[in-house]
């Protein structure tokens, strides 16, 4: 799997390490391919399973495993079907921004994970950093920042309504184990 020398002895902390980099870069690149998907929807005006067909049948690169394909409609669908309740935490979060006039990449991250927080067992702090990666990725600087800032409001308006448990809050090791 890796290169390694010749006296050095895979162990299994190696070999666990490599299987969490490979499981949460399936979980990111679900996420990034729900992310285009409501990229579609918002361009296209296309929904439901329609969306979910033609994103998978030609848009899709075809690498992702099944798991994380399955996550990946289950997000993109659950925020679409619950987009109302999703956009109303935005906006009251968003001041002096129109969720129309925000940029599209940035509007459909703020969405998809906004619907990870309140419908997805993922750990909210593990939700901002996710989103804030694929801003890396997807969008600029200002907006990574932007992204953050209203994430984190969120977050804590969520935290002050309902706290996660004690055992999630570390984040990373529970969604290894998804």
């Amino acid at each position: 799997m890796f290169a390694r020398s010749a006296y050095e002895r895979p162990t299994l902390i190696t070999h666990y390490s490599s299987l969490i980099t490979v499981f949460m870069g399936s979980r990111r690149k679900a996420r990034e391919c729900a992310l285009q998907m409501l990229f579609a929807a918002d361009v296209a005006g296309t929904r439901g399973d329609q969306l979910a067909r033609m994103f998978w049948s030609e848009l899709a690169d075809g690498e992702l495993e099944p798991g994380a394909q399955e996550f990946a409609t289950r997000l993109a669908l659950g925020t679409l079907s619950h987009l109302e309740e999703v956009d109303e935490r935005i906006k009251s979060r968003a001041e002096h921004w129109r969720i129309s006039r925000m940029a599209l990449v940035d509007r459909n991250l703020l969405r998809l994970a906004v619907y990870e927080f309140l419908h997805e067992p993922t750990p909210r702090t593990v939700t901002i950093n996710e989103a804030l990666e694929i801003a890396r990725r997807f969008s600029t600087y200002e907006a990574t920042q932007f992204i953050n800032g209203i994430l984190d409001a969120i977050k804590r308006d969520l935290d002050q309504e309902s706290p996660e448990p004690e055992s999630i809050i570390d984040g990373e090791a529970i969604e290894a184990v998804e």
